[in-house]
């Protein structure tokens, strides 16, 4: 992580299921301790990923309904694969977009290691 740009360590945060290991690795780092922007990134990269977890794991089980054409639950991850990308071309474009409820959790995370 010595020559990684911010913007890169924020990207990295986001890219569909092996992101989460970046964004670990962020918030160890000393090297982005200090940086505000990328801490948020990494943070709301950790929740995109602990949501698609609940989806997997505890929807999913609940509502398989044999016969449907669409399984439910891939809907909603579609929708977080759709919402890593989104956040990957706005981390790329260099804006901070916070996400309703996620962006409001990984503040609250920021806001407790001041």
């Amino acid at each position: 992580m010595g020559q990684m740009s911010s913007r890169t360590a924020s990207l990295l945060c986001y890219i569909p299921m092996v992101g989460w290991i970046f964004a670990i690795v962020v918030l160890a780092s000393a090297r982005f301790r200090h940086e505000y922007n990328v801490r948020f990134n990494a943070f709301q990269g950790l929740y995109l990923f602990v949501g698609w977890l609940i989806i997997d794991w505890v929807v999913s089980p609940f509502f398989f309904i044999p016969g449907m054409p669409v399984h439910f639950p891939n809907v909603f991850k579609l929708g977080m694969f759709l919402l890593w990308i989104f956040m990957m071309i706005k981390v790329n474009q260099g804006e901070t977009y916070r996400l309703p409820v996620v962006g409001e959790l990984a503040e609250r995370s920021l806001a407790e290691q001041r």
